[in-house]
């Protein structure tokens, strides 16, 4: 098993990493929506990798079989994030046959080393029931705030 950081001769294997990843955690998707995201993820891709994106890969011979991304995000500092840098874990995901080998967890501190080489203030993820407990044991804890989390989804049909 080979563990680096993905490059732009990746891109088209973590479109359909990103596609594997959203399929197991949506369900079904429908051919539309698929199309629309391996259409619009390249460009992502190219545009943000290893610019404010980092991929970490695990690779089997030539395939991928595990990735981890780091989303880096620059606000305004506060107490909380003096350097105003912070990261997203997302799209944690190794393919079926390969899980509980460790691939994750070698992904995630890769990703975190990474973290650090940036010098991010923290990193956040959200995570499932599966991944709750090696979240854990590599040093994450349950975040609690007095904020809610909220969202809201733009409509422009609807707006006015």
């Amino acid at each position: 098993m080979i563990f680096e950081k993905a490059t732009a001769n990746d891109i088209l294997d973590l479109v359909w990493l990103r596609i594997d990843y959203l399929l197991e955690d949506y369900g079904e998707m429908t051919d539309d929506i698929i199309s629309n995201l391996s259409n619009n993820l390249p460009t992502y891709f190219f545009n943000h990798l290893n610019k404010d994106l980092f991929v970490f890969v695990c690779r089997d011979a030539d395939n991928i079989v595990g990735c981890s991304f780091l989303c880096v995000s620059e606000k305004p500092s506060n107490p909380t994030f003096i350097n105003g840098r912070t990261g997203t874990v997302l799209n944690v995901y190794t393919k079926p046959e390969y899980r509980r080998k460790g691939i994750a967890g070698k992904l995630i501190k890769m990703l975190l080393l990474e973290a650090e080489r940036l010098s991010l203030d923290f990193v956040e993820l959200k995570a499932t029931d599966a991944g709750h407990g090696l979240y854990k044991s590599l040093g994450f804890e349950d975040a609690e705030s007095k904020y809610h989390n909220m969202k809201y989804i733009i409509d422009s049909i609807n707006l006015f």
